[in-house]
């Protein structure tokens, strides 16, 4: 009787071990997503940075070249 007892126990404790390194990856799995996504939007935004910034170089050039 104790053993069945104990293996009910067993098992009762180590399902929910299983359920939370489900939850737990499922977690690290949301974060890695999410830190990507910041990535790519931060990347964009230095993209974007970057072609303003050329755009205004060109827009100098030209007007420095058209004034000579």
């Amino acid at each position: 009787m104790m053993v069945c007892g104990f293996a009910v126990a067993f098992v009762a404790c180590g399902g929910k071990k299983a359920v939370d390194t489900e939850k737990m990856k499922a977690d690290s799995i949301a974060m890695a997503d999410s830190i990507a996504k910041v990535a790519a939007e931060a990347a964009a935004v230095v993209k974007a940075k970057a072609d303003s910034v050329a755009k205004a170089d060109s827009v100098a050039k030209a007007a420095s070249e058209k004034k000579k």
